[in-house]
């Protein structure tokens, strides 16, 4: 991470959201802020490399950004539903989830968690962009690997006494076992009413032969990129455990079931092609 850019992963991330709303129709994310929060550099390359989005590949990694992203606000709308009113958004990126909330949405606080190198950058990049705050968003800098998500949003005015949905995306497997844990009892520590939405990797070593060897390959490419994978997780093992942290109306879904949910009877190659990510749910 340098220190006037956010994450190479956050920007490919944002950069996808933004290809999507380009070339895929009907969206399965529609997010008329992803190209505006992007820099011109990024723009260029995205308008530049239109062709190649159409791969195979492409659209697969493409397909996987928006399902995500789709699947944890869903499920933050059944939260609200449950008497949710605040959101966290643990490494936050680019998200703009905040930025494209009709004023009807007022009653819902925002707290996106992110490095505070990250959230500087998109601060600026916001405010290049004519990009407005809204009044209920909170921008919390946390360094995972070093301070407490607790403390840090409290002092952020959190209520850790009402209801939360969190969300979680792309970030479980860079961190270890160990700082999962410790975010999951975090989160757990709500009444009930909130829950949360991520995503997590299986091991490797439980896929079938093509898929290892893509995921290997993957797991160079981050590696060499200075961004490692540290953890990897079984479904029966992780939702035992959301179930004994107090966890609920579990709901995990792999590549047949996210496929079935976004992407059934379109004609372009939008879909996922793996099922080593997996999408997870849980009610608190």
């Amino acid at each position: 991470m340098r220190d006037d850019r956010p994450s190479r992963t956050a920007l490919r991330v944002a950069e996808r959201r933004a290809v999507h709303q380009l070339l895929d129709e009907p969206r399965v994310l529609d997010d008329p802020v992803a190209l505006r929060i992007l820099p011109s550099d990024s723009v260029v390359r995205i308008h530049g490399s239109l062709g190649r989005e159409r791969a195979v590949l492409s659209a697969a990694r493409r397909a996987w950004i928006v399902a995500r992203s789709r699947f944890a606000e869903d499920e933050l709308a059944r939260s609200r539903l449950r008497g949710a009113r605040q959101y966290v958004i643990l490494g936050a990126g680019l998200d703009t989830f905040a930025y494209r909330q009709p004023s009807s949405e007022e009653d819902l606080r925002v707290y996106e968690v992110d490095h505070p190198t990250t959230q500087e950058w998109k601060k600026r990049r916001l405010e290049e962009a004519h990009i407005p705050l809204p009044s209920q968003l909170r921008f919390v800098p946390v360094d995972f690997g070093r301070d407490s998500l607790s403390q840090t949003l409290a002092a952020s005015g959190f209520d850790f006494r009402a209801p939360a949905f969190y969300s979680w995306l792309g970030v479980t497997m860079y961190l270890t076992i160990e700082q999962v844990e410790s975010t999951l009892q975090v989160i757990s520590s709500h009444p009930s009413g909130g829950g949360l939405a991520l995503d997590y990797s299986l091991p490797r070593d439980s896929l079938g032969i093509g898929e290892r060897v893509a995921a290997r390959l993957m797991e160079q490419r981050v590696a060499r990129a200075g961004e490692p994978f540290q953890s990897s997780f079984l479904p029966q093992k992780l939702a035992t455990r959301l179930r004994q942290l107090g966890f609920r109306s579990i709901l995990d879904l792999g590549q047949e079931e996210v496929n079935a949910r976004y992407f059934h009877g379109r004609s372009d190659r939008l879909r996922i092609y793996s099922n080593r990510g997996h999408l997870l749910s849980a009610e608190k």
